[in-house]
């Protein structure tokens, strides 16, 4: 089998390793900490004040974080901050017996801004290692399938962890695997060196903005991207009353739907690694249809399996659309803004789904399941026929300076 040419330059496979830990490590902890939460409380709103602390509010404030540390090498700044994960981690597996829900929180906010400005320093380091290279596609792709892999693993070794062992066990390996993260990147000499920078990091935050406004494609693709994920995330409160109204399935059925969706995200990030030469925007376009495709077949779907099999698909579009965006931008913005842009887009992740799970919530109660994932679908298509009209004769990716 040929190796992937990403995986021969030196430096990126120590990052590909370690993104993927801190995904796997990521998804165990917010299923443990989600149990923690809901057994100790008893209460839907202080699950949700988890997920505002440790994903929204973050988003807010993580690009501050990546215009102050990616000037730092990054050989010191990506260890430290998983060294720092490692102890929030320790922290709440100590407390985890004690519990107080404002200490949660609060350390749950510290560990969001975190891991969102280590993604988007991870990114800009993958930039700037594989773009010289040549080999931006073929690194995002593997990136993607990590993800992708740890993401839908991750949440079912959580699940298994605090099951079998209890959640403070689980907070312990979550600890654990940040502070390997760690030491793998500590002792890795040909990751990055920042480029000279002398300029404060509020020029530097404002760099990194004005690039995204003053370059239509990219304040296009960030805009477009932002409101996908809202429609995206339309359907994420509601599957399980979906499930239960529409599909009129148990729990069983439920679990089944979800398995078939994470199923899908494994398929397309494997297509991706075959499909990644091809142009970011073709490949934005195309998963984006798939997903707003597969929302509309769910609404009309009449059995479970019909559904879950419409998930598998849709799940595939979902594998393929995000890293493209992510390979899109890069190769529209010079190097050195990597981080910070990457960072930008890590925090409208993190803030997006929020916005899309009150009006899944809303427009659930109002009109019906069947009708919300009529709605993103719908919207999702829209969205790409105007994208598509504004990036029109923009197509060349800029020059990475």
């Amino acid at each position: 089998m040929k190796v992937p040419p990403s995986l021969k330059v030196r430096g990126f496979p120590r990052l590909l390793l370690s993104y993927t830990i801190n995904e796997l490590g990521d998804s165990v902890g917010i299923v443990a900490l989600a149990f923690l939460v809901y057994e100790q409380t008893d209460s839907a709103l202080a699950t949700a004040a988890l997920f505002l602390a440790g994903k929204f509010v973050p988003a807010f404030l993580s690009p501050v974080a990546v215009a102050r540390l990616d000037r730092l090498p990054v050989r010191r700044v990506l260890p430290a901050i998983y060294v720092a994960e490692a102890a929030v981690f320790a922290a709440l597996a100590v407390s985890s017996e004690d519990f107080l829900l404002v200490l949660v929180l609060a350390l749950a906010l510290v560990d969001g801004t975190l891991a969102l400005a280590g993604r988007g320093l991870t990114r800009g380091a993958v930039g700037a290692l594989a773009q010289p290279a040549g080999v931006l596609r073929s690194a995002n792709a593997l990136l993607n399938v990590g993800f992708a892999v740890a993401s839908v693993g991750g949440a079912a070794l959580g699940g298994l962890l605090v099951d079998q062992v209890g959640v403070d066990v689980a907070l312990w390996v979550d600890a654990a695997s940040f502070a390997v993260i760690a030491m793998l990147l500590a002792g890795d000499r040909h990751l990055p060196q920042p480029a000279h920078d002398p300029a404060a990091f509020r020029e530097r935050l404002r760099a990194g903005l004005a690039h995204v406004r003053s370059t239509t494609s990219v304040r296009t693709l960030v805009t477009a991207e932002a409101l996908a994920l809202v429609l995206f995330t339309i359907v994420v409160p509601i599957e399980v009353v979906y499930a239960r109204e529409s599909l009129d399935t148990d729990a069983a059925g439920f679990g089944l739907l979800l398995s078939a969706w994470g199923a899908g995200i494994v398929i397309g990030s494997l297509v991706h690694v075959r499909i990644a030469g091809r142009a970011p925007l073709v490949a934005i376009a195309g998963s984006t249809l798939v997903i707003g495709g597969a929302y509309l077949g769910m609404a009309a779907a009449g059995t479970l399996a019909l559904a879950c099999a419409i998930s598998v698909v849709g799940g595939a579009g979902n594998g393929i659309q995000w890293v493209s965006v992510v390979t899109a931008l890069q190769e529209r913005t010079p190097t050195h803004l990597h981080a910070r842009v990457m960072g930008l887009l890590e925090s409208v992740n993190a803030a997006a789904p929020g916005i899309g799970f009150l009006l899944g919530g809303v427009l659930a109660s109002l009109a019906g399941p069947r009708e919300a994932f009529a709605i993103a679908g719908g919207g999702l298509v829209l969205l790409v026929a105007l994208a598509a009209l504004r990036l029109r004769g923009r197509d060349s990716p800029a020059a990475a300076v």
